[in-house]
């Protein structure tokens, strides 16, 4: 699903997966969640993805997708913050938690009263009857019960979301996950504000977790930071070798560009050639250097490209020209390098591939030895290069993978005909917009006033909530540990593990009556199904003192430098992964931040993870009925496993390699069924925006989403069916007319409800490899005959088509 957070600590989580949210551009992304998250930072989300390095990311998208973007992980700024709660009146506060659904309404009032009501809602102490009671009520309020659930069950069950959840401010959308991330990130808050005298648990007091508050409390000392003012950057700069935006005196001759890129890699930006270390697609246990096409400044290249987004790339100008001026250049100066510098990248962005030209990442690989790789593309010194950057020397035999030989020639085309100049600013200005986030709020109101262009977000996040991101970014796994120590109840691990048990068995089940896979397909592809690890919760090192310190060890973090610390953060999180290469890969290693709203797929390692910060209603609590747990936590558990063969998992074999598995028949047969999906999702118009959804860029996400919820609802009903003394409990105080089938649809759907500002819808429709929640919960139950049959909707009606799509 997705997270903010397609935030993982460690590229080795996030490459190779898919979640409920949005993936990384590289080849190799192969982690799926299910959240497109837009603002995510370009290094800091690079950082985060330790498995594109393995594969990519699907997370649970969020109708926020937009909320971030390439500089945004890097922690905020905006308003300093640091009572956690402010002193204001009740009808103040009942305001202000108006935007949250009860359960988290009822949270955020209570950390006003004590920590002790988080405790007890996280470890389920309240009682059984009032969870039940509140998560009815909120379900009524939600739903529009004027509208027939068989014409549109978005609206039926979401008509009233709107009403009760205004847009925030500072967000460019905001929907359930939203909500869910929002109430985790004041628990977080709580965590790293709370003084280290109140604990008692000399586990909670370990050299990582001190350094994770260190690192917060740095990011939240204004008073600090606007006495630096740009100075650390600027020193940075100077000792990277000067901006030219800057610097009059500046020499080109002296300029070296691939000695500045592969500078710029060791804190973790990759800027016109994208280097990581990961497992190699084809030989999942061997780590092997991997090259690809480089990011780019906006969402797309059609940015760049079409005359229809000339605003976006002017407000995007402008921002590059407010963030040099304030840094000291000359307002003239500034305006020729800077459409100069536009310029360049609009050359660059056409030299890059488009997503959907990458769909095929068989077509993308080509392994190499480097001595190939110097003579394909001569005129760069890879040697040195990587030499920099692994830090140490790389010899002729070294293998490597490439996903981009033509962009790299035409790169090296490129810079041959730009003057150095130019090429320096672009790579200063890629590097700077990054750091805009550790500097004074004179940077963040120009980041924000691009905001409001590019996703029509109204205001920047209070300080609070970016400092918390960036702590949970970079130092997932020590502010992890404090959460579960303190907040998590085991027993949603077990019931999380015994529910995937039974939805995989609906899967093999599934399988084995799929009668257009031959027999040899269907076997193999059980097989599959049967190695497929779980991650529940979060990884055990997290409660070793000893080992979580141990990965921090080497990371200096001091309570007052909050530039530096993020640096060092960057570097520490650089060279872990590039120390990778020799080093034999564990595919048992879960690195994935446990206190963040998503899950995922990793295609490399042929695992699904589930954090324990989506393990929290509407998806899960111990004493909902199975109804809500199956529609909720139930289907993210199927959209995961489904990940494992969509269009793009099921190119990777059981042990997370890429290989070719199917018969042609069988391939033949896919593809005539995804591409039903396509032409059906493509067809779907988002009236406010007057676009249309990417079929073809969202296949793999509705393939998920829809074989995610069959696997689900068999399970329910296969437990329904054995425990029918208890189909009473199945439903709910105040919803007695819903069966506990029609709740399971219900909470399906009201998972997706949200709302999304028209600017990050664009955004989103251009982008994201998730359809907007209203697609994804009536395109999926409009090709459900279980939901038909529950709902007793006619054969013809809208949400039950005479013709269906069905991949699995």
């Amino acid at each position: 699903m997705q997270t903010r957070a397609k935030r993982q600590e460690s590229r080795d989580e996030s490459s190779a997966s898919e979640s409920v949210a949005q993936p990384r551009s590289r080849a190799c992304d192969d982690h799926d969640d299910d959240d497109d998250d837009d603002d995510d930072d370009e290094d800091e989300a690079n950082a985060t993805n330790e498995d594109c390095l393995e594969d990519e990311g699907d997370e649970a998208e969020s109708s926020s997708d937009s909320n971030a973007s390439e500089d945004s992980s890097d922690g905020g700024t905006e308003e300093n913050e640091t009572k956690i709660w402010p002193e204001r009146s009740a009808k103040v506060m009942r305001k202000h938690v108006s935007m949250f659904d009860d359960f988290h309404a009822f949270l955020l009032f209570q950390l006003h009263e004590g920590p002790m009501d988080f405790r007890a809602f996280w470890k389920s102490a309240w009682n059984e009857e009032y969870i039940r009671g509140v998560q009815a009520k909120m379900m009524l309020k939600y739903m529009d019960r004027s509208v027939d659930p068989c014409v549109d069950f978005y609206q039926y069950a979401c008509g009233n979301w709107e009403k009760y959840n205004p847009i925030p401010e500072d967000k460019a959308g905001f929907d359930t996950f939203e909500t869910l991330r929002e109430s985790l990130d004041l628990v977080l808050k709580q965590l790293l504000e709370e003084p280290e005298a109140d604990n008692n648990d000399a586990a909670l007091l370990t050299s990582a977790v001190t350094k994770a508050k260190y690192f917060y409390r740095s990011c939240m000392n204004y008073e600090v930071l606007e006495r630096r003012m740009e100075r650390p950057l600027l020193l940075l700069l100077d000792e990277l070798g000067g901006w030219p935006m800057l610097r009059p005196e500046w020499e080109p001759d002296k300029f070296d560009w691939l000695l500045l890129v592969a500078r710029l890699r060791l804190y973790n930006n990759d800027v016109l050639i994208s280097e990581w270390i990961g497992p190699d697609i084809k030989n999942s246990d061997q780590y092997v250097i991997q090259l690809d096409q480089t990011s780019l400044g906006l969402p797309s290249k059609d940015y760049y490209l079409q005359p229809s987004n000339a605003r976006y790339l002017q407000a995007y100008k402008t921002y590059l020209l407010t963030v040099v001026t304030l840094l000291g250049a000359s307002p003239r100066t500034a305006a020729n390098h800077a459409e100069e510098l536009v310029q360049f990248e609009i050359q660059l962005a056409n030299i890059t591939i488009s997503p959907d030209e990458r769909r095929n990442i068989s077509d993308l690989y080509r392994r190499m030895r480097l001595d190939e790789l110097r003579r394909t593309v001569p005129e760069i010194d890879w040697r040195r290069y990587l030499s920099i950057v692994l830090g140490r020397p790389v010899g002729d035999s070294e293998p490597v993978v490439v996903f981009a030989t033509n962009y790299l020639k035409d790169l090296v085309k490129l810079l041959s005909r730009t003057r150095s100049r130019v090429v320096a600013n672009y790579l200063f200005w890629r590097f700077v917009r990054h750091r805009v986030n550790n500097l004074d709020d004179r940077f963040l109101e120009a980041k924000q006033t691009f905001y409001y262009t590019l996703f029509g977000r109204e205001k920047s996040p209070p300080r609070w909530k970016n400092c918390v991101g960036q702590v949970n970014s970079n130092m997932g796994s020590a502010l992890g540990s404090l959460f579960v120590r303190k907040y998590f109840d085991e027993m949603s691990k077990n019931d999380t593990l015994s529910m995937t048990h039974e939805i995989q068995r609906s899967f093999r089940e599934l399988l084995r009556r799929s009668s257009w896979l031959d027999d040899a397909t269907r076997r193999d592809a059980l097989d599959k199904l049967q190695a497929m690890q779980l991650r529940i919760g979060y990884p055990d090192f997290i409660l070793e003192p000893e080992e979580l310190d141990r990965r921090y060890r080497d990371v200096l973090i001091e309570p007052d430098k909050y530039f530096e610390n993020t640096l060092n953060v960057l570097r520490h999180l650089t060279r872990i992964e590039q120390d990778k290469l020799g080093a034999p890969v564990n595919k048992s290693v879960w690195n994935a931040a446990p206190a963040i709203v998503n899950a995922y797929y990793s295609r490399n390692k042929n695992q699904i993870m589930f954090p324990a910060g989506i393990l929290q209603p509407p998806f899960y609590h111990r004493y909902f009925p199975r109804s809500l747990n199956y529609g909720g936590i139930g289907v993210v558990i199927g959209h995961e496993i489904t990940h494992g063969f969509d269009d793009k998992g099921r190119l990777f074999d059981k042990d997370g390699n890429l290989l070719r598995w199917w018969s042609e028949s069988s391939v033949t047969e896919f593809d005539r069924r995804a591409y039903c999906l396509v032409d059906q999702y493509s067809k779907y118009i988002v009236e406010e925006v007057d676009m249309a959804l990417d079929g073809v860029n969202t296949q793999g996400e509705n393939i998920a989403d829809n074989g995610g919820i069959k696997q689900a609802f068999k399970a329910y009903d296969k437990w329904l069916t054995e425990n029918q003394g208890q189909s009473s409990r199945e439903r709910l105080p105040g919803l007695e007319w819903l069966t506990g089938r029609q709740l399971f649809f219900l909470n399906f759907a009201q998972v997706w409800c949200g709302t999304i500002r028209p600017e990050a819808m664009r955004n989103k429709l251009k982008t994201a490899v998730h359809a907007p929640g209203r697609y994804r919960v009536i395109g999926t139950l409009s090709n459900s005959r279980e939901f038909a049959q529950v709902y007793s909707c006619k054969s013809g009606m809208p949400m039950n088509p005479v013709d269906k799509c069905l991949v699995w």
